[in-house]
């Protein structure tokens, strides 16, 4: 339950260390005075302000616990898996837990401490004390922006509340127009029944709507107020909303008004976004071997992609984690997430053709060459030049399964031939450095493929291939000139697979899509890697370094030499996250989701 007190310094868990670059969110919030102190002066409310923002999604702060979360939250998908047994994800992907003991039930708490202290903020933030004056610049009217970032916040906490529990409890405003604190004394008031998600998510759109052309579009000056949520932000979070309102799991009948609000959600951002003077835009240099690779390394920060960022962070946490683990001196990688074949098959070659489509030059014994642009800039391979030149360390990869630098270690590993180069610097291992870092929440590229994806499933191809082809375009493939809308929406979602892979889109559009319905382990075993959910592929390296040899099959089990465990996915069970058992049974309204229920 939400307890009485919360502790507003954010848990060591949830923080990667380092130093926000953000002047607005980086002020350590004081958890120890009381709100009259807070809310009498004006610095304190700043800060108590900056802090609801520790609460953000971050795909960062998990890679600090190495034993168990120190990989790609898209180890819980088709698109990786990881080398270490202990780790949560891959126990996660075979259903190996309760409701009692899940690991991942901590954003139940987060969302739900980040919503309280929006609502403590919006009853007791006085515009007296923070000013409201009318100011040229990004200080107009600053108590009403402040309570505008308070409401889109707890928008926020409550879309991602529905990511993971489905139905939730709205935590709002009540009939006088109070908002809600819950409180440990009156645990009445959050034993309710929770509100159908799709009702959520049109909540959700509708507080977006509130707040959207009130906030700035986008900060006049960045660098004081980078991580901050924008106008921008809420277009974007209500085109997100709209998007996942509209998709299977939570419109069964397939309403086509549903599916064309999310475009039009997604169109008023674009409009909105062409009429500003800076408007966001895909990171593009016209270099399309290295422009999507830097978009996430060389300038994650006071880029023109990014919408919305959980702050940015120092560290070389980072490339510990995902770089090959050959790649050792002072500093070691280790190698913990292994995107799979399945993930790495879903690339076109360079001129647009499925590798298994008639006419494709696709060779399995040369199988890097000619591919969509970005398999190089996301996924570390056999025979990829990588290293610190400067310090003698650059060479190829080299992953076969004998002699190969690069297979594996006493703490890490391939299990399917690859490493996740996405988000990982080019460090040196003898004079390691930190690097900025920044969790990407909201970027342009999104709001292109929803868009994208919301005109298709409307039946307005025209508008769907428009968007989707501009992000082919920065990656430098060819258009997509697709009239059959059934094959169109198929290749926006693998564009979306590419395009997102590795930021924590692929476990909710899976689910969103009711992408695993029908799908069986066995059954699924004669379709092409690329389409299978469950069993989970690689390539075992073989040959001369020079002359390197592949073969393609199941992906290796790190810890007992056979193939990996094949995925469980039960359903409708699993297209959920348990609400915490603990909480269900001190108030019992709030209902289990379905296949997660413990008996007293």
């Amino acid at each position: 339950m939400i307890q009485k007190k919360f502790t507003y310094l954010t848990l060591a868990l949830l923080l990667l260390s380092g130093t926000a670059c953000s002047d607005f969110l980086d002020k350590e919030y004081d958890a120890s005075l009381s709100d009259d102190k807070v809310f009498t002066n004006q610095t304190f409310t700043r800060e108590f302000l900056s802090d609801i923002y520790t609460n953000l999604p971050d795909g960062l702060a998990p890679l600090n616990d190495d034993q168990f979360t120190g990989a790609s939250r898209d180890c819980m998908t088709d698109n990786a898996t990881s080398y270490w047994g202990l780790h949560y994800y891959t126990k996660i992907a075979t259903d190996s837990y309760t409701a009692a003991d899940h690991p991942l039930l901590g954003q139940w708490n987060v969302d739900f401490a980040g919503i309280r202290k929006c609502n403590v903020f919006l009853n007791k933030a006085q515009e007296a004390i923070v000013g409201n004056a009318e100011k040229s610049g990004d200080d107009n009217r600053l108590y009403e922006r402040y309570c505008n970032e308070a409401r889109l916040l707890r928008a926020l906490f409550h879309f991602d509340l529905v990511c993971w529990f489905g139905d939730m409890l709205i935590v709002g405003e009540d009939e006088n127009g109070t908002n809600i604190v819950f409180n440990m004394e009156h645990p009445d008031q959050m034993n309710q029944a929770r509100t159908p998600a799709a009702e959520v998510l049109q909540w959700v759109a509708d507080e977006c709507d509130k707040v959207k052309d009130a906030l700035p579009f986008r900060y006049a000056d960045e660098t004081v107020n980078w991580g901050r949520v924008n106008g921008a932000t809420a277009y974007a979070l209500k085109a997100r909303a709209l998007l996942y309102k509209a998709s299977a799991l939570n419109n069964p009948d397939n309403s086509i008004e549903w599916w064309r609000s999310a475009a039009q959600a997604a169109q008023d951002f674009i409009d909105k976004n062409d009429q500003q003077s800076r408007p966001y835009a895909l990171y593009d240099t016209d270099t399309p071997d290295n422009d999507y690779y830097t978009c996430f390394t060389t300038t994650p920060v006071f880029n023109d992609e990014v919408i919305l960022s959980r702050s940015v962070w120092q560290t070389n946490k980072v490339e510990q984690v995902f770089l090959p683990v050959g790649f050792t001196g002072s500093f070691s990688g280790a190698g913990r997430t292994s995107p799979t074949q399945n993930f790495v098959d879903c690339f076109e070659m360079i001129d647009g053709k499925r590798i298994d489509e008639a006419g494709s030059t696709y060779d399995p014994q040369n199988p890097y060459a000619d591919r969509d642009p970005r398999l190089s800039q996301i996924v570390f391979y056999q025979g990829m030049t990588w290293g610190s030149a400067n310090d003698n360390e650059q060479r190829r990869i080299d992953m076969r399964t004998e002699g190969g630098k690069d297979y594996s270690s006493a703490m890490g590993g391939t299990c399917t031939g690859y490493y996740l180069k996405k988000f990982v610097n080019n460090i040196s291992c003898q004079n390691p450095t930190s690097y900025p870092h920044s969790w990407v929440i909201f970027r342009y590229g999104e709001v292109l493929l929803n868009a994208a994806e919301a005109y298709c499933e409307a039946g307005d191809l025209e508008n769907a291939r428009k968007y989707v082809n501009q992000v082919r375009e920065r990656a430098g493939m060819p258009d997509y000139e697709y009239t059959d809308q059934a094959e169109l929406l198929k290749r926006i979602r693998n564009e979306r697979r590419i395009e997102l892979s590795f930021e924590d889109h692929r476990m909710w559009d899976l689910r969103r899509w009711r992408a695993y319905d029908g799908v069986t382990a066995s059954g699924e075993q004669g379709k092409p890697y690329y389409e299978q959910l469950l069993n989970l592929y690689g390539v075992e390296i073989s040959g001369t370094e020079e002359a390197p040899v592949y073969t393609y099959g199941k992906a290796r089990a790190a810890q007992n030499g056979g193939t990996i465990e094949t995925r469980v996915f039960n359903i409708p069970k699993n297209y959920l996250f348990p609400i915490p058992d603990a909480d269900v049974k001190r108030a019992p309204n709030l209902g289990q989701n379905p296949g997660w229920e413990i008996s007293e």
